[in-house]
Protein backbone atom coordinates (compact mmCIF):
# COMPACT_ATOMS: atom_id res chain seq x y z
CA UNK A 1 0.00 0.00 0.00
CA UNK A 2 2.87 2.74 0.90
CA UNK A 3 4.76 2.22 -2.33
CA UNK A 4 1.48 3.54 -4.57
CA UNK A 5 0.98 6.48 -1.73
CA UNK A 6 4.96 7.36 -2.21
CA UNK A 7 4.29 7.00 -6.04
CA UNK A 8 1.27 9.11 -5.57
CA UNK A 9 3.20 11.64 -4.12
CA UNK A 10 6.05 12.35 -5.76
CA UNK A 11 3.33 13.07 -8.45
CA UNK A 12 1.91 15.40 -7.18
CA UNK A 13 4.93 17.05 -5.96
CA UNK A 14 6.09 17.46 -9.67
CA UNK A 15 2.66 18.37 -10.65
CA UNK A 16 2.80 21.45 -8.09
CA UNK A 17 5.77 22.08 -9.86
CA UNK A 18 4.92 22.17 -12.92
CA UNK A 19 2.07 24.06 -12.38
CA UNK A 20 4.07 27.03 -10.80
CA UNK A 21 6.34 27.06 -13.65
CA UNK A 22 3.35 27.39 -16.64
CA UNK A 23 1.44 29.37 -14.40
CA UNK A 24 -1.59 26.55 -14.22
CA UNK A 25 -4.31 27.02 -11.61
CA UNK A 26 -4.23 23.46 -9.50
CA UNK A 27 -7.95 22.53 -8.09
CA UNK A 28 -8.29 23.52 -4.77
CA UNK A 29 -9.30 19.61 -4.48
CA UNK A 30 -6.50 18.06 -5.85
CA UNK A 31 -4.15 19.24 -2.58
CA UNK A 32 -3.95 15.03 -0.91
CA UNK A 33 -1.96 12.39 -1.87
CA UNK A 34 -4.65 9.19 -1.48
CA UNK A 35 -6.92 11.55 -3.51
CA UNK A 36 -4.28 10.80 -6.46
CA UNK A 37 -5.23 6.99 -6.23
CA UNK A 38 -8.96 7.40 -7.35
CA UNK A 39 -7.50 9.66 -10.12
CA UNK A 40 -6.03 8.98 -13.85
CA UNK A 41 -2.42 8.87 -13.01
CA UNK A 42 -2.04 5.70 -10.89
CA UNK A 43 -5.53 3.88 -12.44
CA UNK A 44 -4.31 4.51 -15.92
CA UNK A 45 -0.41 3.95 -14.86
CA UNK A 46 0.89 1.53 -17.47
CA UNK A 47 1.89 -1.88 -17.00
CA UNK A 48 3.54 -3.20 -19.55
CA UNK A 49 5.55 -6.71 -19.42
CA UNK A 50 5.61 -6.72 -15.80
CA UNK A 51 7.66 -3.28 -15.77
CA UNK A 52 5.48 -0.96 -13.79
CA UNK A 53 5.97 3.18 -14.79
CA UNK A 54 4.89 6.28 -13.09
CA UNK A 55 4.73 7.64 -16.84
CA UNK A 56 0.84 8.32 -17.42
CA UNK A 57 0.89 8.05 -20.69
CA UNK A 58 2.21 8.81 -24.42
CA UNK A 59 -0.66 10.68 -25.99
CA UNK A 60 -1.83 12.61 -29.04
CA UNK A 61 -4.52 14.13 -30.88
CA UNK A 62 -5.76 15.63 -37.75
CA UNK A 63 -7.06 13.87 -40.44
CA UNK A 64 -10.24 13.25 -42.61
CA UNK A 65 -9.14 14.56 -42.92
CA UNK A 66 -10.31 12.98 -43.77
CA UNK A 67 -11.82 10.50 -44.82
CA UNK A 68 -10.50 12.63 -46.95
CA UNK A 69 -8.76 13.13 -46.92
CA UNK A 70 -8.92 13.34 -47.66
CA UNK A 71 -7.42 15.41 -48.73
CA UNK A 72 -4.68 15.68 -48.65
CA UNK A 73 -2.47 17.10 -45.73
CA UNK A 74 0.16 20.20 -45.84
CA UNK A 75 3.19 19.30 -45.67
CA UNK A 76 4.89 20.29 -42.69
CA UNK A 77 8.68 21.69 -42.37
CA UNK A 78 11.27 19.01 -42.44
CA UNK A 79 12.09 16.97 -39.62
CA UNK A 80 15.48 18.46 -39.07
CA UNK A 81 13.35 21.87 -37.55
CA UNK A 82 10.55 20.01 -35.58
CA UNK A 83 11.13 19.38 -31.64
CA UNK A 84 11.90 16.01 -30.52
CA UNK A 85 11.29 14.82 -26.97
CA UNK A 86 13.25 12.70 -24.48
CA UNK A 87 11.58 9.70 -22.61
CA UNK A 88 11.63 12.08 -19.44
CA UNK A 89 10.32 15.33 -21.26
CA UNK A 90 7.54 12.94 -22.75
CA UNK A 91 6.27 11.46 -19.19
CA UNK A 92 6.42 15.44 -17.86
CA UNK A 93 4.48 16.49 -20.53
CA UNK A 94 1.52 14.05 -20.13
CA UNK A 95 1.43 14.56 -16.43
CA UNK A 96 0.71 18.17 -16.85
CA UNK A 97 -1.59 17.37 -19.29
CA UNK A 98 -3.86 15.08 -17.20
CA UNK A 99 -3.06 17.11 -14.04
CA UNK A 100 -3.51 20.92 -13.59
CA UNK A 101 -4.67 21.11 -17.61
CA UNK A 102 -7.62 19.33 -16.79
CA UNK A 103 -7.09 16.12 -19.75
CA UNK A 104 -8.65 12.55 -18.86
CA UNK A 105 -6.87 9.72 -20.26
CA UNK A 106 -9.78 8.98 -22.49
CA UNK A 107 -9.89 12.18 -24.11
CA UNK A 108 -6.48 11.90 -24.78
CA UNK A 109 -6.67 8.05 -25.81
CA UNK A 110 -9.82 9.17 -28.10
CA UNK A 111 -7.34 12.04 -30.02
CA UNK A 112 -4.91 9.86 -30.30
CA UNK A 113 -6.76 7.05 -31.55
CA UNK A 114 -8.75 9.30 -34.39
CA UNK A 115 -4.99 10.86 -34.92
CA UNK A 116 -3.71 7.33 -35.92
CA UNK A 117 -6.73 6.37 -38.17
CA UNK A 118 -6.65 10.01 -40.30
CA UNK A 119 -3.27 9.45 -40.71
CA UNK A 120 -3.39 6.01 -42.25
CA UNK A 121 -6.60 7.21 -44.66
CA UNK A 122 -4.19 9.97 -45.62
CA UNK A 123 -1.92 7.84 -47.15
CA UNK A 124 -3.54 3.90 -47.61
CA UNK A 125 -6.90 4.16 -49.19
CA UNK A 126 -9.31 1.68 -47.82
CA UNK A 127 -10.15 0.64 -51.75
CA UNK A 128 -6.68 -0.58 -51.80
CA UNK A 129 -5.82 -1.43 -48.17
CA UNK A 130 -9.03 -2.40 -46.84
CA UNK A 131 -8.15 -5.15 -44.08
CA UNK A 132 -6.53 -3.50 -40.85
CA UNK A 133 -5.10 -5.82 -38.10
CA UNK A 134 -4.67 -4.48 -34.86
CA UNK A 135 -2.38 -5.57 -32.78
CA UNK A 136 -2.59 -4.20 -29.39
CA UNK A 137 -0.76 -4.04 -26.12
CA UNK A 138 -1.71 -4.06 -22.57
CA UNK A 139 -0.90 -0.28 -22.08
CA UNK A 140 -2.41 3.18 -23.01
CA UNK A 141 -0.48 2.20 -27.16
CA UNK A 142 -2.99 -0.38 -27.29
CA UNK A 143 -6.23 1.72 -26.30
CA UNK A 144 -4.99 3.76 -28.73
CA UNK A 145 -4.95 0.71 -31.17
CA UNK A 146 -8.27 0.32 -30.23
CA UNK A 147 -9.61 3.62 -30.23
CA UNK A 148 -8.15 3.67 -33.97
CA UNK A 149 -9.93 0.32 -35.12
CA UNK A 150 -13.31 1.41 -34.25
CA UNK A 151 -12.70 4.73 -36.43
CA UNK A 152 -11.34 2.96 -39.18
CA UNK A 153 -14.34 0.71 -39.21
CA UNK A 154 -16.12 4.02 -40.09
CA UNK A 155 -13.89 5.38 -42.44
CA UNK A 156 -14.83 2.22 -44.76
CA UNK A 157 -11.83 -0.06 -43.09
CA UNK A 158 -12.39 -3.85 -42.30
CA UNK A 159 -10.29 -4.24 -39.06
CA UNK A 160 -9.75 -6.84 -36.95
CA UNK A 161 -7.83 -7.02 -33.35
CA UNK A 162 -6.08 -8.79 -31.86
CA UNK A 163 -5.55 -8.18 -28.22
CA UNK A 164 -3.70 -10.41 -26.25
CA UNK A 165 -3.23 -8.70 -22.85
CA UNK A 166 -6.46 -7.40 -21.82
CA UNK A 167 -6.53 -4.53 -19.73
CA UNK A 168 -9.04 -4.88 -16.76
CA UNK A 169 -10.28 -1.96 -16.12
CA UNK A 170 -13.42 0.25 -17.30
CA UNK A 171 -12.16 2.18 -20.01
CA UNK A 172 -10.58 -0.83 -21.40
CA UNK A 173 -13.32 -2.54 -21.17
CA UNK A 174 -15.39 -0.37 -22.72
CA UNK A 175 -13.52 0.30 -25.74
CA UNK A 176 -13.78 -3.77 -26.43
CA UNK A 177 -17.63 -2.84 -25.79
CA UNK A 178 -17.73 -0.87 -28.82
CA UNK A 179 -15.44 -2.71 -31.27
CA UNK A 180 -17.99 -5.85 -30.80
CA UNK A 181 -20.79 -3.75 -30.75
CA UNK A 182 -19.74 -3.00 -34.62
CA UNK A 183 -18.89 -6.97 -35.24
CA UNK A 184 -15.59 -6.09 -35.10
CA UNK A 185 -13.72 -9.65 -35.35
CA UNK A 186 -11.16 -10.47 -32.56
CA UNK A 187 -8.47 -12.71 -33.55
CA UNK A 188 -5.96 -14.41 -30.44
CA UNK A 189 -2.71 -14.78 -31.27
CA UNK A 190 -3.02 -18.22 -32.47
CA UNK A 191 -5.78 -17.57 -35.07
CA UNK A 192 -2.71 -15.15 -36.67
CA UNK A 193 -1.14 -16.45 -39.94
CA UNK A 194 2.37 -17.33 -39.29
CA UNK A 195 2.76 -14.75 -42.08
CA UNK A 196 0.77 -11.74 -42.14
CA UNK A 197 1.36 -10.78 -45.26
CA UNK A 198 -1.13 -12.96 -46.32
CA UNK A 199 -4.32 -11.49 -44.65
CA UNK A 200 -4.17 -7.96 -44.37
CA UNK A 201 -3.27 -4.85 -46.18
CA UNK A 202 -2.10 -2.73 -43.47
CA UNK A 203 -0.66 -3.98 -39.54
CA UNK A 204 -1.15 -1.56 -36.82
CA UNK A 205 1.13 -1.84 -34.21
CA UNK A 206 -0.20 -0.29 -31.47
CA UNK A 207 1.76 -2.68 -28.72
CA UNK A 208 4.16 -0.77 -26.59
CA UNK A 209 4.70 2.85 -26.17
CA UNK A 210 7.70 5.68 -24.97
CA UNK A 211 7.44 3.91 -21.51
CA UNK A 212 7.91 0.52 -22.05
CA UNK A 213 11.80 -1.35 -20.59
CA UNK A 214 13.66 -4.13 -21.16
CA UNK A 215 12.86 -7.02 -23.49
CA UNK A 216 8.89 -8.09 -24.87
CA UNK A 217 7.76 -11.48 -23.21
CA UNK A 218 5.25 -13.87 -24.90
CA UNK A 219 3.53 -13.46 -27.11
CA UNK A 220 4.33 -10.01 -27.67
CA UNK A 221 8.02 -11.38 -28.67
CA UNK A 222 6.94 -13.96 -31.35
CA UNK A 223 4.72 -11.08 -32.75
CA UNK A 224 7.14 -8.47 -33.10
CA UNK A 225 9.19 -10.93 -35.07
CA UNK A 226 6.29 -11.69 -37.29
CA UNK A 227 6.03 -8.01 -37.80
CA UNK A 228 9.85 -7.72 -38.59
CA UNK A 229 8.91 -10.38 -40.93
CA UNK A 230 7.37 -8.27 -43.00
CA UNK A 231 10.72 -6.46 -44.22
CA UNK A 232 12.49 -3.14 -45.49
CA UNK A 233 9.29 -0.36 -46.05
CA UNK A 234 12.08 1.01 -48.59
CA UNK A 235 12.56 -2.53 -50.72
CA UNK A 236 10.45 -2.51 -53.90
CA UNK A 237 10.07 -6.20 -53.39
CA UNK A 238 8.72 -5.92 -49.38
CA UNK A 239 5.87 -7.56 -48.82
CA UNK A 240 1.90 -6.95 -47.97
CA UNK A 241 0.67 -5.18 -45.51
CA UNK A 242 2.09 -2.17 -44.37
CA UNK A 243 3.16 -1.70 -41.27
CA UNK A 244 2.19 1.59 -39.13
CA UNK A 245 3.65 2.34 -35.52
CA UNK A 246 1.96 4.35 -33.09
CA UNK A 247 4.35 6.86 -31.68
CA UNK A 248 7.12 4.29 -31.40
CA UNK A 249 7.74 0.95 -33.46
CA UNK A 250 7.40 -1.31 -30.56
CA UNK A 251 10.75 -2.98 -29.29
CA UNK A 252 12.41 0.65 -30.03
CA UNK A 253 14.45 2.37 -27.36
CA UNK A 254 12.57 5.42 -26.65
CA UNK A 255 15.81 7.67 -27.89
CA UNK A 256 18.23 5.43 -28.83
CA UNK A 257 15.41 3.64 -31.69
CA UNK A 258 16.72 0.13 -32.71
CA UNK A 259 19.25 -0.81 -30.79
CA UNK A 260 20.00 -4.04 -32.49
CA UNK A 261 19.43 -3.28 -36.06
CA UNK A 262 16.66 -6.30 -36.35
CA UNK A 263 13.68 -4.71 -35.12
CA UNK A 264 10.58 -3.35 -36.98
CA UNK A 265 10.84 -1.09 -39.93
CA UNK A 266 7.10 0.66 -40.69
CA UNK A 267 6.04 2.48 -43.38
CA UNK A 268 4.43 4.61 -41.37
CA UNK A 269 4.42 6.31 -37.71
CA UNK A 270 2.10 8.36 -36.17
CA UNK A 271 3.76 10.55 -33.45
CA UNK A 272 1.77 11.60 -30.82
CA UNK A 273 1.88 15.23 -29.26
CA UNK A 274 5.59 15.33 -30.36
CA UNK A 275 8.09 13.42 -32.47
CA UNK A 276 9.93 11.18 -29.40
CA UNK A 277 13.87 11.09 -30.10
CA UNK A 278 14.00 7.67 -31.61
CA UNK A 279 12.00 8.91 -34.74
CA UNK A 280 15.23 10.77 -36.14
CA UNK A 281 15.95 7.04 -37.04
CA UNK A 282 13.00 6.24 -38.40
CA UNK A 283 13.72 5.88 -42.40
CA UNK A 284 10.47 4.89 -43.86
CA UNK A 285 8.59 6.95 -46.53
CA UNK A 286 5.64 8.41 -44.25
CA UNK A 287 5.54 10.17 -40.60
CA UNK A 288 2.71 12.07 -39.70
CA UNK A 289 2.22 13.83 -36.18
CA UNK A 290 -1.13 13.76 -34.20
CA UNK A 291 -1.46 16.02 -30.74
CA UNK A 292 -3.15 19.26 -31.80
CA UNK A 293 -4.53 19.93 -28.13
CA UNK A 294 -0.53 20.73 -27.06
CA UNK A 295 -1.29 24.61 -25.32
CA UNK A 296 0.50 27.54 -25.87
CA UNK A 297 2.18 26.85 -22.40
CA UNK A 298 3.68 23.62 -22.68
CA UNK A 299 4.71 24.32 -25.94
CA UNK A 300 6.82 27.19 -24.25
CA UNK A 301 8.02 25.85 -21.60
CA UNK A 302 9.00 22.64 -23.59
CA UNK A 303 10.56 25.06 -26.38
CA UNK A 304 8.75 22.67 -28.75
CA UNK A 305 8.96 23.67 -32.45
CA UNK A 306 6.28 21.87 -33.90
CA UNK A 307 4.11 21.91 -37.32
CA UNK A 308 0.78 23.80 -37.97
CA UNK A 309 -2.37 21.46 -38.32
CA UNK A 310 -3.75 22.22 -41.91
CA UNK A 311 -7.75 22.84 -41.68
CA UNK A 312 -9.83 20.94 -39.20
CA UNK A 313 -7.37 18.57 -39.66
CA UNK A 314 -6.10 15.45 -36.40
CA UNK A 315 -2.42 15.15 -38.16
CA UNK A 316 -0.03 16.20 -40.25
CA UNK A 317 2.86 15.45 -42.75
CA UNK A 318 6.69 15.69 -41.07
CA UNK A 319 8.72 16.07 -43.99
CA UNK A 320 8.20 15.77 -47.54
CA UNK A 321 6.19 12.52 -48.85
CA UNK A 322 8.20 10.08 -51.28
CA UNK A 323 8.97 10.58 -54.47
CA UNK A 324 6.60 8.07 -56.69
CA UNK A 325 6.94 7.25 -60.12
CA UNK A 326 4.31 8.57 -61.82
CA UNK A 327 3.74 5.75 -64.09
CA UNK A 328 2.22 4.04 -61.03
CA UNK A 329 0.00 6.24 -59.60
CA UNK A 330 -3.64 4.68 -60.33
CA UNK A 331 -6.94 4.53 -58.77
CA UNK A 332 -8.97 1.31 -58.69
CA UNK A 333 -12.27 3.27 -58.36
CA UNK A 334 -14.88 1.49 -56.79
CA UNK A 335 -18.19 2.80 -57.34
CA UNK A 336 -22.35 1.78 -58.18
CA UNK A 337 -22.38 0.99 -61.38
CA UNK A 338 -24.18 3.85 -63.90
CA UNK A 339 -27.02 1.17 -65.33
CA UNK A 340 -29.17 2.63 -68.17
CA UNK A 341 -32.23 1.67 -66.74
CA UNK A 342 -31.58 3.41 -63.49
CA UNK A 343 -30.18 6.92 -65.10
CA UNK A 344 -32.57 9.57 -65.47
CA UNK A 345 -34.50 10.24 -68.93
CA UNK A 346 -33.65 14.10 -69.36
CA UNK A 347 -30.14 14.65 -69.12
CA UNK A 348 -30.83 17.97 -66.66
CA UNK A 349 -32.63 15.80 -64.27
CA UNK A 350 -29.32 13.49 -64.13
CA UNK A 351 -27.06 16.19 -63.81
CA UNK A 352 -28.78 17.90 -60.68
CA UNK A 353 -29.42 14.50 -58.85
CA UNK A 354 -25.36 14.35 -59.56
CA UNK A 355 -24.66 18.29 -58.15
CA UNK A 356 -27.10 17.43 -55.32
CA UNK A 357 -24.96 14.38 -54.33
CA UNK A 358 -21.48 16.77 -54.45
CA UNK A 359 -23.25 19.09 -52.29
CA UNK A 360 -24.31 16.55 -50.03
CA UNK A 361 -20.27 15.11 -50.41
CA UNK A 362 -19.64 18.55 -49.08
CA UNK A 363 -16.98 18.91 -51.79
CA UNK A 364 -15.09 22.17 -52.56
CA UNK A 365 -16.40 24.09 -55.02
CA UNK A 366 -18.76 21.32 -56.44
CA UNK A 367 -19.69 24.01 -58.75
CA UNK A 368 -16.20 24.43 -60.39
CA UNK A 369 -15.64 23.23 -63.80
CA UNK A 370 -12.89 23.26 -66.52
CA UNK A 371 -14.18 25.23 -69.98
CA UNK A 372 -12.24 24.73 -72.96
CA UNK A 373 -12.48 27.16 -75.90
CA UNK A 374 -10.84 27.62 -79.28
CA UNK A 375 -10.30 30.76 -81.72
CA UNK A 376 -10.39 30.15 -85.37
CA UNK A 377 -6.74 29.47 -84.87
CA UNK A 378 -8.12 26.22 -83.58
CA UNK A 379 -5.46 26.21 -80.88
CA UNK A 380 -7.99 24.79 -77.50
CA UNK A 381 -7.11 26.81 -74.25
CA UNK A 382 -8.82 25.50 -71.13
CA UNK A 383 -9.52 26.76 -67.17
CA UNK A 384 -11.88 26.69 -64.54
CA UNK A 385 -14.74 29.13 -63.89
CA UNK A 386 -17.69 28.68 -61.45
CA UNK A 387 -20.97 27.41 -62.79
CA UNK A 388 -23.59 30.43 -61.53
CA UNK A 389 -26.62 28.37 -62.48
CA UNK A 390 -28.36 26.09 -65.01
CA UNK A 391 -31.89 25.53 -66.54
CA UNK A 392 -33.70 23.69 -69.36
CA UNK A 393 -32.02 26.69 -71.33
CA UNK A 394 -28.06 25.86 -70.36
CA UNK A 395 -25.34 26.58 -68.07
CA UNK A 396 -24.25 30.24 -67.16
CA UNK A 397 -21.03 31.43 -66.27
CA UNK A 398 -19.48 35.01 -65.79
CA UNK A 399 -16.57 36.67 -66.72
CA UNK A 400 -14.64 39.68 -68.44
CA UNK A 401 -16.18 40.08 -72.62
CA UNK A 402 -12.50 41.33 -73.41
CA UNK A 403 -10.71 38.50 -71.86
CA UNK A 404 -9.29 35.23 -74.07
CA UNK A 405 -11.72 32.86 -74.00
CA UNK A 406 -14.08 35.85 -74.88
CA UNK A 407 -12.37 36.83 -77.40
CA UNK A 408 -12.14 32.98 -78.93
CA UNK A 409 -15.84 32.70 -78.20
CA UNK A 410 -16.86 35.52 -80.63
CA UNK A 411 -14.53 33.73 -83.16
CA UNK A 412 -15.88 30.11 -82.46
CA UNK A 413 -19.33 30.31 -80.74
CA UNK A 414 -18.76 26.36 -79.30
CA UNK A 415 -17.32 25.59 -75.73
CA UNK A 416 -16.89 22.37 -73.56
CA UNK A 417 -17.92 22.26 -70.21
CA UNK A 418 -15.99 19.84 -67.51
CA UNK A 419 -17.14 19.00 -63.94
CA UNK A 420 -15.06 16.57 -61.92
CA UNK A 421 -16.01 15.08 -58.57
CA UNK A 422 -13.39 13.16 -57.86
CA UNK A 423 -14.11 11.96 -54.29
CA UNK A 424 -17.22 10.27 -55.87
CA UNK A 425 -15.29 8.69 -58.99
CA UNK A 426 -17.63 11.32 -61.29
CA UNK A 427 -16.84 13.50 -64.19
CA UNK A 428 -19.90 15.34 -66.38
CA UNK A 429 -18.41 16.40 -69.89
CA UNK A 430 -21.07 19.08 -71.72
CA UNK A 431 -20.86 20.53 -75.22
CA UNK A 432 -22.37 23.11 -77.16
CA UNK A 433 -22.93 26.61 -78.67
CA UNK A 434 -22.37 29.30 -76.52
CA UNK A 435 -23.88 32.83 -76.70
CA UNK A 436 -24.07 35.49 -73.86
CA UNK A 437 -26.99 36.29 -71.26
CA UNK A 438 -29.09 39.31 -71.58
CA UNK A 439 -27.41 42.39 -69.95
CA UNK A 440 -30.48 42.57 -67.25
CA UNK A 441 -29.81 39.14 -66.23
CA UNK A 442 -25.62 39.73 -66.13
CA UNK A 443 -26.71 43.33 -63.95
CA UNK A 444 -28.88 41.64 -61.69
CA UNK A 445 -26.30 38.89 -60.93
CA UNK A 446 -23.13 41.92 -60.75
CA UNK A 447 -25.01 43.61 -57.73
CA UNK A 448 -25.83 40.33 -55.93
CA UNK A 449 -22.43 39.86 -55.74
CA UNK A 450 -19.73 41.15 -53.14
CA UNK A 451 -18.46 44.80 -53.19
CA UNK A 452 -15.40 43.50 -53.10
CA UNK A 453 -15.55 41.17 -56.02
CA UNK A 454 -17.62 43.85 -57.99
CA UNK A 455 -14.95 46.06 -57.31
CA UNK A 456 -12.48 43.22 -58.76
CA UNK A 457 -14.47 42.54 -61.61
CA UNK A 458 -13.55 46.41 -62.43
CA UNK A 459 -9.75 45.97 -61.58
CA UNK A 460 -8.99 42.98 -63.35
CA UNK A 461 -8.69 43.81 -67.19
CA UNK A 462 -8.41 39.63 -67.81
CA UNK A 463 -5.58 38.47 -69.31
CA UNK A 464 -3.95 41.74 -70.09
CA UNK A 465 0.10 41.65 -68.68
CA UNK A 466 -0.11 43.96 -65.87
CA UNK A 467 3.59 45.65 -64.23
CA UNK A 468 2.79 43.69 -61.00
CA UNK A 469 0.08 42.84 -58.02
CA UNK A 470 1.16 45.81 -56.51
CA UNK A 471 -0.82 47.33 -59.54
CA UNK A 472 -3.55 45.79 -58.35
CA UNK A 473 -3.95 46.74 -54.92
CA UNK A 474 -3.54 50.41 -56.17
CA UNK A 475 -6.47 50.33 -58.47
CA UNK A 476 -8.16 48.61 -55.84
CA UNK A 477 -7.92 51.30 -52.85
CA UNK A 478 -8.82 54.13 -55.30
CA UNK A 479 -12.19 52.84 -56.23
CA UNK A 480 -12.70 51.21 -52.68
CA UNK A 481 -12.15 55.00 -51.75
CA UNK A 482 -14.36 56.28 -54.83
CA UNK A 483 -17.18 54.10 -53.42
CA UNK A 484 -16.66 54.31 -49.84
CA UNK A 485 -20.08 55.89 -49.22
CA UNK A 486 -21.93 52.92 -50.02
CA UNK A 487 -23.07 53.83 -53.69
CA UNK A 488 -24.17 52.07 -56.38
CA UNK A 489 -20.91 50.49 -58.11
CA UNK A 490 -21.96 49.79 -61.72
CA UNK A 491 -21.23 47.30 -63.81
CA UNK A 492 -18.73 47.67 -66.50
CA UNK A 493 -20.04 47.54 -70.23
CA UNK A 494 -17.05 44.63 -70.61
CA UNK A 495 -18.26 42.77 -68.06
CA UNK A 496 -21.41 39.82 -68.11
CA UNK A 497 -22.42 35.86 -68.23
CA UNK A 498 -22.51 33.06 -71.17
CA UNK A 499 -24.88 30.61 -71.86
CA UNK A 500 -23.67 27.24 -72.84
CA UNK A 501 -26.62 25.45 -74.34
CA UNK A 502 -26.25 21.82 -74.19
CA UNK A 503 -25.99 19.49 -77.04
CA UNK A 504 -24.16 16.74 -75.58
CA UNK A 505 -24.12 15.52 -72.09
CA UNK A 506 -21.55 12.64 -71.06
CA UNK A 507 -21.88 10.94 -67.45
CA UNK A 508 -18.87 9.34 -66.89
CA UNK A 509 -18.85 6.91 -63.26
CA UNK A 510 -15.48 5.26 -62.31
CA UNK A 511 -15.25 1.48 -62.13
CA UNK A 512 -12.96 -1.44 -61.46
CA UNK A 513 -10.04 -2.33 -63.42
CA UNK A 514 -10.63 0.70 -65.61
CA UNK A 515 -14.32 -0.95 -66.97
CA UNK A 516 -15.94 2.33 -66.26
CA UNK A 517 -19.49 3.57 -66.66
CA UNK A 518 -20.16 6.20 -69.98
CA UNK A 519 -23.89 7.39 -71.17
CA UNK A 520 -23.87 9.52 -73.63
CA UNK A 521 -27.04 11.56 -73.93
CA UNK A 522 -27.66 13.35 -77.66
CA UNK A 523 -30.96 15.21 -78.72
CA UNK A 524 -33.16 12.33 -80.83
CA UNK A 525 -34.82 14.37 -83.19
CA UNK A 526 -38.39 14.16 -81.69
CA UNK A 527 -37.75 16.18 -78.50
CA UNK A 528 -36.48 13.90 -76.24
CA UNK A 529 -32.85 12.75 -75.31
CA UNK A 530 -31.25 9.29 -76.67
CA UNK A 531 -29.35 7.19 -74.22
CA UNK A 532 -25.89 5.74 -75.47
CA UNK A 533 -23.62 3.69 -73.61
CA UNK A 534 -19.91 4.25 -74.54
CA UNK A 535 -17.22 2.27 -74.11
CA UNK A 536 -14.68 3.10 -71.19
Amino acid sequence: MWQPLLRSAKIMRCLLTKSSLLNIPISPNFNRPHQILSSNFISHTSVSQGFWSSNPREYCSRSITGVKSMALVNIARGPESVSYLNQREAAEIDEILMGPLGFSVDQLMELAGLSVATSIAEVYKPAEHNRVLAICGPGNNGGDGLVAARHLHHFGYKPYVCYPKRTAKALYNGLVTQLESLSIPFLSVEDLPVDLSTSFDIVLDAVFGFSFQGSPRPPFDDIIQRLVALGDPNEKNQKSPVLVSVDIPSGWHVEEGDLSGKGIRPNLLVSLTAPKLCAKKFSGPHHFLGGRFVPPAIAEKFKLSLPEYPGTSMCVRIGMPPRVDISALRENYVSPELLEDQAEADPFTQFQKWFDDAMAAALKEPNAMAICTAGKDGKPTSRMVLLKGFDKDGFVWYTNYESQKAQQISENPQAALLFYWGALNRQVRIEGPVQKVSDEESEQYFHSRPRGSQIGAIVSKQSTVIPGRQFLYQQQAELEAKYSDGSLIPKPKYWGGYRLKPEVFEFWQGQPSRLHDRLRYTPDGKGAWKIERLSP
